[in-house]
């Protein structure tokens, strides 16, 4: 098989891993769109309402298990009225192959309402009007802005990345951020100071499909990866795996710091009583002579 990997015949893929995040991040979102052509959403939807319902139904959920369910939701259901005219234990029953179907139907019956009050029953196009619906966080509002308005993404101030759990899997084996793989809100910003605005949509569609298909996040298939050259967790190099090393922690430093003041405060009490303590005896044996 021929090497196509970024940087072939120039430099060595050690050097390419000590590149700054700045100057692998273009080169890695490349190798991935020639590995994976014009990658989708996973979830079934025709229609914004049904994209924000799926996406939040796919919470701790699979997206092949929610195109199961969607597949007769949406029959059912296709205006946020229906959701709120059937009693919410007939909806909570609909949802429950979904997983915490209890909460899920308050946030869908929630989001419905919501919708009616104040948007006149249509999903609205921009994130911070997206992320005032119940159940839809910033990572949701990401996935239905990016899918059905990208036309607003363009101008929107408030447009991001949406990062789920591959997204930030893949983007710290990368080096791509310092964060943790669940500090989502953290890794999409280093997301989009990495990217232009124009990639944001498709950043996301790229990175799950390379953790679905080769970034795995118990055995990452490094050998027949495409962006390994440009990968400072490479076990094929014989590297640390980012993803398994716990990052540092601001909390735990100022625990430790805590902690020392505590110590040090402790230490000054006790040397005053100590002195008080031996005042007292000093009189004490004064009297008694």
């Amino acid at each position: 098989m021929p090497d196509s990997s970024p940087g072939a015949g120039s430099a060595g893929p050690q050097n390419l891993r000590d590149l700054p995040g700045a100057e692998r991040a273009p080169l890695i979102l490349e190798a991935l769109k020639s590995a994976y052509e014009d990658p989708k959403i996973a979830l079934d939807f025709t229609t914004p309402l049904e994209c924000v319902i799926a996406t939040v139904l796919s919470a701790q959920s699979t997206d092949a298990k929610i195109n199961e369910v969607t597949k007769t939701l949406f029959v059912k259901y296709r205006r946020p009225e229906d959701y709120l005219a059937v009693p919410e234990t007939e909806l909570q029953d609909d949802l429950r192959p979904t997983g915490f179907f209890n909460q899920k139907t308050k946030s869908v019956r929630g989001l419905s309402q919501k919708l009616i009050d104040d948007y006149d029953g249509q999903v609205p196009s921009t994130i911070a009007e997206l992320i005032t619906l119940p159940g839809v966080a910033r990572k949701t509002a990401n996935i239905v802005q990016a899918n059905c308005f990208p036309e607003t993404l363009k101008a929107d101030p408030d447009a991001g990345v949406a990062v789920d759990t591959h997204v930030g899997r893949v983007a710290v084996r990368l080096g791509l951020t310092r964060h943790g793989s669940k500090e989502a809100d953290k890794i999409e910003r280093d997301l989009m100071a990495l990217y232009p605005k124009e990639e944001w949509p498709r950043v996301p569609n790229l990175y799950i499909m390379h953790g679905r298909m080769t970034c795995d996040a118990k055995r990452p298939r490094c050998e027949d990866c495409v962006v390994e050259p440009l990968c400072p967790s490479s076990q094929e190099a014989g590297l640390v795996d980012l993803f398994r090393v716990p990052p540092k922690r601001k909390t735990a430093r100022k625990k430790t710091a805590k902690k020392a003041t505590r110590k040090k405060s402790t230490s000054k009490k006790t040397a005053a009583r100590k002195k008080t303590t031996a005042k007292r005896t000093g009189r004490r044996r004064t009297g008694s002579e």
